[in-house]
């Protein structure tokens, strides 16, 4: 601290200490912790909340049993009213009142006497709600709301701690927290606890305006005018670049031209610290740079006409340039930085980003966001290399806004590290990987970054505990799901039991239930996003052993492996990573012939495991353990699992198989698949990779691919074996198709929408009400669009600035133009996403959904005034005649590639 700053301090002023923020070399360090507050109730570690316990002994219950339990939680309940449900930070009582809880915590049923009668207070039971769902926007305000009724200093410091855990660097709610200690008595804890803790590593310029509000009210002294001019200084440092802080720079401004002066050179003093301002601020986006731009002018002229006219014009294109910029920069940030809601002058609305549920409006939000950082990155001030720190300094200021907005979201958080690891802030960007994976900590993208950035140091100890944590992290997500997948189970069980005993008036003879352990684990492995999640959990163990493989060697890879293996939420990837791996390092078939075999004991009903065993085994040309493994599964999955493992054997004997053991095993398949025709498995006997010469050419294949132009070469791979496979697969129990399909698509799928009819054919329709209609031949005449456009036979109205428009508009088409437009027009290829995406849509059997009247559309349609793509200004031509057919040609139903033409967008 300088002894200038000791010595200017005031008594219960404070100016010093808050001085020695701007100056004292440990504001870099990482922020302190607020020690606990010494009385109430005090925050307690997240592991302490109690969790629901799926064990088989404590959820086996007969029906009779759990009714007697949900009968004294309706006693309960009765005498105690609603709260939300979740367990308390610090819980006064042992038990809290669960809603429908069907789970007994205990095995001894409690009496009813057992329960507490007292209710649980709105705090305890919102702070509760709060630890389950610490994502709940509107119960931390509410939680908030409470603790400043109360008028406890205690609640208010809980509050606003327990919520800056969750959200830090929230400035609403930051200023907020201050105001309440900024009372005489209080300075000393709210400037060594939250201001310290708060600027360092605040990007808003609210905060900074309310700590130089707070510096200038407590020196006001006239010695302390050097405190005061350090803090603006201070301030705009960190925040000057912000567009937001021109009120900051007006204000420093003005406390510098009220400045006192008693001599000739403390005035000359005076004003060149107000140039040296000015010229700073003019060229930065400010919201007021122009009107500071005045101001410079004006004061430039009253010292010096002939001195202002050389400063101004040297800065008069970086002052230009922030202009522009401040425009594009207003652009960017209107849709990032939307007005928040009303609220009362005591009690603003606090700003919490909500967990993502990477919808619409949310993706287009990640994208807004990720084309400014982009443009920021670009250096659009043009700032020069001798001003790097400058932009420096405006860059991160962008992305820690960007990160306490988009707090959730992890691709922010990693364009971040990217950044700042790129101007050679190796530190500073591993610890913003950290600080995303406290927000994130499921985040795959940000732990294995850390992971990867913390491996290149060499510090491996770290990165061990960075995966330690990651797994158990994925681990408790697992638990908690399948605690919820087992709580639905058994609360429909039981609900099913209750009504059957509540029909019979209270009878106790009751049939007992099966175990809802046994039912549920019947039902777990069915759950699609309980299985992706597992998958997922498999990929940290195998991205894990990579790491201590590359980074300490084989065994080390073992080791993790071995952990691996008594994890009971490790999937059978884990296993096959683990082999191929020892393959491929140490050349040895002995070893991962037992992990795939210790892998088949636990996933025995895998048949993907079966199918990647039988592949490595084939793959090192152990063909006789190939076909005993195969012979060995084939009979224990149905065959319409076991599909996968009979295509892929039977590719093997096609390739290096005799004709004997191929017409055999056709004749097993034929057996297993009746209604797969016997062409299909000749043809792809005779397949090499994607060349299916039979399906090409002999059945047409290739004709009709290249007279549509719907299907590229690599989706004609097998085409003939993939549609027929399809079809067999969605047709079981009936009988098999006499024809094979010619269409060029991969695959026919049951309940699609053919692909889209010829545009031709579609075009020769007409576009008015049905009623108006002309009987016409079954096929159209040659030119029929053309005649459409250019006002041809049938009366067609011509598009309004069509290519004819200009030319033929006063005159009527006559008959006998006909006869120079029957040329024959080219074939309209449907682009094949098109194709594609039309087919993916259902039938026209499966809309269950309201009938439209078609007459009320076509009119609208017929009555719509499309504007003209070459932007002439001339009135819509008039209305076509109602007594005859044609109307205007349909819209352009291209694929829209965006305002930027189909450019990336970031």
């Amino acid at each position: 601290m300088d002894a200038s700053l000791a010595s200017a301090r005031q008594p219960l002023q404070l100016p010093a200490s808050v001085g020695g923020i701007t100056h004292d070399p440990a504001t870099s360090a990482p922020p302190q912790r607020v020690p606990d507050p010494p009385t109430g109730v005090q925050l307690q570690p997240e592991e302490s909340s109690p969790k629901p316990d799926s064990s088989s002994s404590e959820v086996a219950q007969t029906t009779a049993d759990i009714l007697q339990v949900l009968q004294k939680l309706q006693a309960r309940q009765s005498v105690t009213p609603p709260t939300p449900q979740a367990t308390s930070f610090a819980p006064k009582q042992e038990l809290q009142p669960q809603s429908v809880s069907i789970l007994p915590q205990e095995e001894p049923q409690p009496s009813p006497a057992a329960f507490p009668e007292e209710s649980v207070s709105e705090w305890d039971a919102l702070r509760t709600s709060l630890r389950e769902n610490p994502h709940d926007t509107e119960g931390w305000n509410k939680l908030v709301r409470l603790a400043e009724d109360s008028g406890d200093l205690e609640k208010i410091k809980d509050a606003y701690e327990s919520l800056l855990k969750m959200y830090p660097n929230t400035w609403s709610a930051q200023i907020a927290y201050l105001n309440h200690f900024l009372l005489p008595g209080y300075f000393k804890f709210a400037e060594d606890n939250l201001f310290t803790r708060f600027l360092r590593t605040s990007p808003a310029v609210e905060l900074w305006k309310f700590y130089l509000t707070y510096i200038r009210r407590i020196n006001v002294d006239p010695s302390t005018r050097d405190i005061v001019r350090k803090a603006y200084e201070f301030a705009l440092n960190h925040v000057g670049q912000d567009k937001d802080s021109g009120e900051i720079w007006s204000d420093y401004i003005q406390f510098l031209r009220s400045g006192e002066t008693n001599s000739t050179w403390e005035e000359q003093q005076k004003m060149d610290a107000l140039r040296k301002v000015y010229h700073r601020a003019v060229q930065i986006p400010l919201e007021n740079v122009e009107a500071l731009w005045s101001e410079l002018e004006t004061f430039e002229n009253n010292l010096n006409r002939i001195t202002a006219k050389k400063f101004l014009s040297d800065l008069s294109p970086s002052y230009m340039q922030a202009r522009t910029v401040l425009r594009q920069l207003q652009r960017h940030l209107g849709p990032l930085f939307p007005p928040p809601p009303p609220s009362s002058p005591s009690r603003p609305y606090l700003y919490l980003p909500p967990k993502p549920t990477f919808n619409a409006a949310e993706r287009a939000l990640v994208g807004a966001w990720k084309s400014y950082l982009r443009w920021e990155e670009n250096n659009p001030l043009e700032i020069d290399e001798q001003d790097r720190n400058t932009f420096v300094t405006r860059v991160q200021g962008v992305y820690r806004k960007a990160v306490i907005r988009m707090r959730f979201f992890g691709e922010i958080w990693y364009m971040a590290y990217v950044w700042t690891n790129s101007i050679g802030k190796t530190e500073e960007a591993i610890n913003l990987l950290k600080a995303g994976i406290e927000a994130n900590p499921l985040s795959f993208l940000l732990n294995f970054a850390c992971a990867e950035a913390l491996e290149f140091q060499g510090n491996f100890e770290e990165v061990h505990k960075v995966f330690e944590r990651f797994l158990e992290a994925l681990r408790h997500d697992l638990d908690v799901h399948e605690a919820r997948i087992v709580l639905s189970a058994t609360s429909s069980t039981v609900s099913t039991g209750a009504a059957e005993l509540i029909g019979s008036q209270g009878t106790e003879v009751v049939q007992p239930n099966a175990s809802f352990a046994t039912q549920t684990e019947e039902n777990l492995p069915q759950n699609k996003e309980l299985s992706e999640k597992r998958q997922e959990y498999g990929l940290a163990w195998t991205v894990y052993m990579r790491f201590t493989r590359r980074a300490e060697g084989l065994k080390s890879a073992r080791a993790i492996f071995a952990q691996a293996r008594r994890d009971k939420w490790t999937p059978w990837e884990v296993y096959e990573s683990a082999a191929i791996a020892e393959y491929h390092l140490t050349k040895d078939v002995r070893t991962p012939a037992r992990i795939f075999e210790k892998a088949l004991e636990t996933f025995s009903d895998e048949v993907d495991l079966v199918a990647h065993y039988l592949g490595f085994l084939l793959s090192i040309n152990d063909e006789n353990n190939a076909r005993a493994l195969f012979e060995r599964v084939i009979g224990t999955f149905p065959p319409d699992r076991a599909r996968p493992l009979w295509e892929r054997w039977a590719r093997h004997e096609y390739q290096y198989g005799d004709l004997t053991a191929a017409q055999k095993l056709e004749k097993r398949m034929a057996e297993a698949y009746p209604n797969d025709p016997p062409i299909k498995r000749f043809a792809q006997r005779h397949t090499y990779h994607s060349t299916d010469a039979i399906a090409a050419r002999d059945l047409g294949v290739a004709i009709v691919r290249q007279s549509s132009g719907t299907t590229s070469s690599g989706n004609s791979s097998n085409s003939l074996g993939r549609t027929e496979t399809q079809t067999s697969l969605n047709t079981t129990g009936s009988t098999p198709q006499p024809t094979l399909t010619l269409t060029p698509t991969a695959a026919s799928v049951q309940h699609k929408r053919p692909p889209s009819p010829d545009h031709k054919r579609r075009d020769s329709e007409g576009h008015g009400p049905p009623q108006y209609k002309r009987a016409r031949a079954a096929s159209p005449p040659p030119g029929r669009d053309r005649d459409r456009w250019e006002g041809g036979h049938g009366g067609g109205r011509k598009r309004y600035n069509s290519p004819s428009w200009d030319r033929d508009r006063d005159r009527d088409a006559p008959p006998q133009r006909r006869g120079r437009e029957t040329e024959e027009e080219k074939a309209v290829n449907v682009p094949s996403v098109i194709s594609w995406f039309i087919g993916t849509l259902p039938g026209p059997s499966a809309f269950d959904g309201p009938v439209f009247r078609t007459d009320d559309l076509m009119q609208v349609f017929r009555g719509a005034v499309i504007p003209s793509a070459t932007g002439r200004s001339r009135s819509p031509p008039p209305p076509p005649p109602r007594t005859v057919g044609g109307g205007r040609p349909p819209p352009d139903y291209g694929p829209y590639q965006g305002p930027g033409g189909g450019r990336r967008r970031y």
